[in-house]
């Protein structure tokens, strides 16, 4: 694959998860249980640790899917 069809594949990504951003913030990821916040008097630590192993997953399914398909 040379270097234009990967940017454009990166491109493509990025646009589809702009798109889908808004519907998980509505299905409420990004405040699951187990996402770590940490509140202080002027400041708060928030790291989305369910929610990253959740789309992790998500994303080693799918790219199995695509090199299952892929010739």
């Amino acid at each position: 694959m040379n270097i234009a069809k990967g940017l454009i594949l990166v491109g493509i990504g990025l646009v589809i998860i702009g798109v889908l951003w808004p519907l998980g913030e509505r299905i409420g990821l990004g405040r699951l249980p187990g996402d770590i916040v940490v509140r202080g008097r002027r400041s708060t630590f928030y790291f989305p640790l369910a929610t990253c192993l959740l789309l992790s997953i998500l994303f080693s399914v799918l790219l199995r899917l695509f090199q299952r398909w892929a010739p």
